[in-house]
C-alpha cells in the first residue's frame, strides 16, 4: 500500500458505520436515528466518502436511497469487518461493566402489541441499563440478520434447523372467518370444507402461507388466494370484512368483527430463541436466560 492509499482508508474508518447503516436501511433518516445521530450529520459522511473515494456510493429511490454499483461492491468487502469491529467493541464493554451493554433482539410479525413490550417492560426493571435494539420481521429476514450477525437473539416461529435453538412453546393455527361468515357460529371445521372458499394470505416466502398450501394440498385442494398481504393487522381486517378467510394465530388484542373456529389435526407452530454464534455478552445471556425461564408465559401467546 502506498501513502496516498494509507491516507484513504484511515480517512475512511470513521466513516464506515455512516455507510454501513445507510446501506443497510436504505434511508438516511432511519439510518441517522439507528446511529443516534442528526440526518444532516450522516449526509455529510456519505458525501466525505464519496468525495475521497471520487464515487457515487448512493443513489436516490422513491424516498430511500440504494447502493450503487460501485456502492454495492464497496458494502460487500466492508460489511463484514463493520460488524466484527462492532461486535469486538460491545464484548469488551460488556465485560467491563455486566449489568449494561446492547442486545439486538428480533421478534416475528405475530407478535409484539402485548407479550413482547410486556416481557421487555419486565426484563428493563431488572437490567435498566442493558439498551434494547429491536427488530420485528418474517422469519426467513430474522434468521438471516442472526446468521449475519446483525442479531443477538430471535423468538422464531419455528426457529430455523441451521441454528442454536431453545424450544420456547408453540403456536396454534385456526380459522379466523368474519362475524356474518356461515362457519362463524361453528367451534371446529375440517380442512376440506374450506375447498370453495376464498383465502387471504401472506406472499409465498413466509412460513405461514407454506402452511397454507402444504395444509390444504394434503385435504385434496388448492386454496384459492385472493388478497396477498404482509401485514398481520390488516390481513385480519380484509377477513373482518368478509373478503376471505385466513389461517392465522389468534391476535393478542382480539378483533370485534372476528370469529376464530378450531381446524382438525395438529396445526401448532413450535417458537424458540435462536442465537447465533458470533460470541455471546453478558448482556445478550442476560436476556437469553431471563426469556428461557418465561418460556410458560410464551407459550401463552
Amino acid at each position: 500500500m502506498d501513502e496516498s492509499d494509507d491516507v484513504g482508508a484511515r480517512a475512511l474508518a470513521p466513516l464506515l458505520a455512516a455507510f454501513d447503516a445507510a446501506a443497510e436501511e436504505g434511508h438516511f433518516t432511519r439510518a441517522a436515528q439507528r446511529l443516534g445521530v442528526s440526518q444532516s450529520s450522516l449526509s455529510r459522511r456519505i458525501k466525505t466518502m464519496e468525495h475521497t473515494l471520487g464515487v457515487a456510493l448512493f443513489q436516490p429511490i422513491g424516498r430511500g436511497v440504494a447502493l450503487t454499483p460501485q456502492g454495492r461492491d464497496l458494502y460487500e468487502h466492508t460489511r463484514g469487518l463493520v460488524r466484527a469491529l462492532d461486535d469486538a467493541v460491545r464484548r469488551v464493554r460488556a465485560d467491563a461493566d455486566p449489568d449494561s451493554g446492547l442486545v439486538r433482539f428480533g421478534f416475528p410479525l405475530t407478535l409484539g402489541p402485548v407479550s413482547i413490550p410486556a416481557l421487555l417492560a419486565q426484563f428493563h426493571t431488572r437490567a435498566p441499563r442493558i439498551r434494547l435494539h429491536l427488530v420485528q420481521a418474517h422469519g426467513e429476514a430474522l434468521a438471516e440478520q442472526v446468521r449475519e450477525g446483525r442479531l443477538d437473539l430471535a423468538v422464531m416461529i419455528p426457529p430455523p434447523a441451521d441454528l442454536p435453538t431453545v424450544a420456547l412453546g408453540s403456536q396454534r393455527i385456526a380459522l379466523h372467518v368474519a362475524r356474518t361468515h356461515p362457519l362463524a357460529g361453528r367451534t371446529h371445521v375440517e380442512l376440506a370444507e374450506l375447498a370453495g372458499e376464498p383465502f387471504i394470505a401472506n406472499p409465498p416466502s413466509y412460513q405461514l402461507r407454506s402452511l397454507l398450501d402444504h395444509w390444504c394440498g394434503a385435504a385434496g385442494f388448492r386454496p384459492r388466494v385472493l388478497f396477498e398481504i404482509t401485514e398481520f393487522e390488516t390481513l385480519r381486517a380484509l377477513v373482518a370484512l368478509g373478503l376471505g378467510v385466513a389461517l392465522l394465530p389468534a391476535a393478542e388484542t382480539p378483533h370485534p368483527d372476528l370469529a376464530v373456529v378450531g381446524i382438525d389435526g395438529e396445526r401448532d407452530r413450535e417458537i424458540g430463541l435462536v442465537s447465533g454464534d458470533h460470541g455471546s455478552t453478558l448482556a445478550v445471556a442476560r436476556l437469553r436466560d431471563f426469556l428461557i425461564a418465561r418460556r410458560a408465559e410464551i407459550s401463552g401467546w
